[in-house]
């Protein structure tokens, strides 16, 4: 029987089967022994045998480290219109690191009743990149209930994890989206009379329209990924993928004569934020990389 594994408590598993069974499992045989966290995570599939232990896991599409979690479909990035302010510099930040992880990003703004027009508008402007990137922008208000079921439907069926700062309405909204009828895992260990477990790692929350969402606390506080050279940098910015190519086939798009990413900038077909935001990691990159030569 398959299932997938929505929770992971100090060696227990609670998994979902195919006709929304919630049961509490263990691993079995060579699983069991490799003792390795990577080896059953949130979010995998998995093979059930008779007596209800894992046995196997399915191959993942992807696997997240901060959070563990696998087989993920989107990255949310939530932030508030104000209270805080919106942070555009974090938001291409973590933008950087979800495509670093080879996962689809998408962008909510949350407390849009805080804004006038204008400042709507504005926040708008700033974010225009996004579209030219293919990625998904949200404007919700968790409190005046707008905004949530266009990102209800586009989530729907797909397993989510969300991040983002404190403050922002994080909580909310995950409230708004998830099945009410949601177990926790204490109640999943009390109707199952197993004694409850504390250490827990990722959870996913099941969506009323479909799918699982998964918060990750701390999200906002990552820094500039693991990236090894300047050609995997730029292949994390889509917006410079199938440009003409430019005089110079080591162009890193700063200084070079001829650079069709410049070119783009100075015809406002790139963004110039997004553009200086590059040059801002590339600079940090290079001392990262000196540092390890020496």
């Amino acid at each position: 029987m398959q299932a997938r594994v929505i929770n992971k408590v100090q060696g227990f598993y609670y998994v979902e089967t195919i006709s929304n069974e919630v049961l509490e499992v263990k691993l079995r045989g060579i699983l069991k022994k490799s003792n390795n966290k990577f080896n059953c995570v949130v979010g995998d599939l998995v093979e059930l045998s008779e007596d209800k232990s894992i046995v196997k896991i399915y191959e993942r599409k992807n696997i997240l480290t901060r959070p563990i979690v696998a087989n993920v479909d989107y990255m949310a990035i939530q932030f508030a219109a104000k209270e805080p302010i919106l942070d555009y510099e974090r938001i291409n930040l973590l933008l950087l690191n979800v495509f670093f992880q080879k996962v689809s990003p998408l962008i909510i703004i949350n407390k849009t009743d805080y804004l006038n027009e204008e400042e709507l508008n504005l926040i708008k402007h700033k974010l225009f990149f996004l579209e030219r990137i293919n990625v998904p922008l949200f404007f919700i208000s968790s409190k005046e209930k707008k905004g949530i079921e266009e990102l209800e439907n586009f989530i729907k069926s797909k397993i989510t994890v969300i991040g983002g700062p404190s403050g922002v309405g994080k909580s909310s909204l995950i409230n708004i989206l998830q099945d009410s009828h949601i177990l926790k895992t204490g109640e999943i260990s009390e109707r199952l009379k197993r004694g409850k477990h504390t250490t827990r790692d990722s959870n996913m929350m099941k969506l009323r329209a479909g799918g699982y969402i998964i918060d990750t606390p701390g999200f906002s506080s990552i820094d500039i990924p693991d990236i090894n050279d300047i050609e995997e940098l730029i292949s994390l910015f889509p917006e410079f993928k199938n440009l003409p190519s430019c005089k110079f086939l080591n162009c890193s798009h700063t200084h070079e004569p001829d650079c069709n990413v410049k070119n783009y900038v100075e015809n406002k077909n790139i963004s110039i934020d997004r553009y200086n935001f590059y040059k801002r990691v590339l600079n940090s990159l290079n001392e990262r990389w000196n540092r390890y030569d020496k």
